[in-house]
């Protein structure tokens, strides 16, 4: 497998370490490429409030948030960084809507086969393609992605 590495550089963005230290020094939100009002169309487009989505890579990012503001009922937050995943449980403990778990993408055995209609990814396959052994980690991302999704649920 190819791989450009131009864009990365020497930090192991797969390392919960690396994520730890990142949110205890950047505290505020941020969300990666793009705020949910720019991605609404096709967030709204090819998945129905009504769906059982699985966020991976949350990290602080508003987009969870915004999704429940715009009618979204069942939205699980996975992030491999432990001071993420309770700095926004605390946040969101009054939103039912959405839960926090502490999760790596790379092994997500806690949820049995199918369970999700819907798969967001915002950054995290770019940063496991930046960290060690990139193409094993994209792969088991992207094998566990799979084994998640209900027959027709969509990925993004």
């Amino acid at each position: 497998m190819y791989r450009d590495v131009s864009s990365c550089n020497t930090y192991n963005y797969g390392d919960s370490l690396y994520w730890d230290a990142r949110y205890v020094q950047e505290a505020g939100s941020f969300d990666w490429y793009q705020r949910y009002s720019s991605l609404r169309p096709f967030v709204r487009r090819y998945i129905p409030t009504s769906s059982r989505v699985l966020m991976v890579g949350c990290g602080n990012a508003l987009m969870s948030e915004d999704m429940v503001k715009d009618g979204y009922e069942d939205i699980t937050n996975i992030d491999i960084s432990s001071v993420a995943i309770d700095m926004m449980r605390k946040k969101y403990e009054h939103i039912p809507q959405l839960k926090y778990m502490r999760m790596d993408v790379r092994d997500m055995s806690f949820f049995p086969d199918d369970s999700f209609d819907s798969v967001i990814d915002k950054g995290t396959l770019d940063s496991l393609m930046c960290g060690n052994d990139a193409p094993i980690s994209a792969a088991q991302m992207l094998g566990e992605v799979s084994r998640l999704l209900k027959p027709g649920g969509i990925h993004i």
